[in-house]
């Protein structure tokens, strides 16, 4: 008989705890399937101990939905200057970056580049001085440490995202920029002390801004000090729990909502079906096979082979 599976109105996550272990997920169809794997295996082997492989099966206390939850949580914080740094790291492809930017969109931010779009210059005319008060920047690719301090100097008041940037992460002279900004003392002055060929940039600052990265590397792979100097959440995902994820976004709103719920679902299930024959599974799978669904009859086998080809 399978334990009492119960419902966490504040979490929306349906739970139940066998062991002293604690499974949730957002489907609760999920819960039973591991509560059922996690029985059979004890069942047969009565003094089973867990492995590191077995994270899939044995459920950690926080799934990946209240993992997201938490970020939301973080994010508000950098906005609002109670914390002035924060790192996201795991998988890419399922709302990492969705989830923070609508979380500063929540709080009143706005892109800085919209913003500049958004200002129309008359020929001749000067045109008024931008706010950036409430503003973010997102910084993507490849950055220079030299071009990492520009950007900290510009921005030094508001809020930067560095989304998918790694190349800072392991540069040693941008990490000993990044370690000044994110230093948790009242002044947190920024250094430059090698030729300075840009007469714009002084040789040192204050840096009063907040940080967010987003990373799709391990968590211990992002240098210590960084992590000593940051709050920090990992969403690494078992293939179970990137299916969870995506069903959680697939229900939402927000997610394509020109397309047909049951389409959704079906692609979804489709998705769990085969999930062990697919290269890799992300949101874009859900999209690419619900489009699949929305438009065949005879999908299927399309569907399959953009998944595991």
């Amino acid at each position: 008989m399978l334990p009492l599976i119960k419902y966490n109105h504040e979490t929306k996550n349906h739970y139940a705890i066998y062991n002293g272990k604690t499974i949730q997920s957002f489907d609760k169809r999920y819960v039973e399937r591991r509560l059922r794997q996690v029985m059979a295996i004890n069942s047969h082997h009565s003094s089973y101990t867990p492995l590191v492989e077995d994270a899939a099966v044995v459920e950690e206390k926080y799934g990946i939905n209240v993992r997201f939850m938490f970020v939301e949580k973080l994010v508000n914080m950098v906005a609002s200057g109670v914390q002035c740094s924060a790192i996201l790291t795991g998988e890419g492809g399922l709302g990492k970056s969705f989830t923070v930017l609508k979380a500063l969109h929540n709080n009143g931010y706005t892109d800085v580049d919209n913003l500049i779009d958004s200002v129309v210059v008359e020929e001749d005319e000067e045109s008024e001085p931008i706010d950036r008060s409430m503003t973010y920047l997102t910084v993507k690719g490849y950055s220079t440490a030299k071009g990492l301090y520009r950007t900290l100097y510009e921005n030094r008041d508001n809020i930067i995202i560095f989304d998918d940037c790694d190349s800072i992460l392991r540069d040693p002279v941008a990490i000993m920029l990044l370690k000044g900004a994110l230093d948790s003392y009242g002044v947190r002055r920024i250094s430059w002390n090698a030729d300075m060929k840009d007469d714009d940039l002084p040789r040192s600052f204050n840096f009063n801004g907040r940080v967010i990265f987003i990373s799709n590397k391990r968590k211990n792979e992002i240098d210590q000090a960084l992590r000593s100097r940051s709050m920090m959440i990992d969403l690494s995902m078992s293939t179970e729990q990137k299916i969870d994820r995506m069903e959680f976004i697939s229900k939402s709103e927000e997610f394509m909502p020109e397309f047909e719920e049951k389409h959704k679902h079906e692609a979804l299930e489709f998705i769990r079906e085969i999930k062990d024959e697919c290269s890799d599974i992300s949101l874009r799978t859900l999209m690419a096979v619900t489009k699949i669904r929305s438009a065949n009859k005879d999908w299927k086998e399309l569907a399959t082979y953009m998944m595991t080809s």
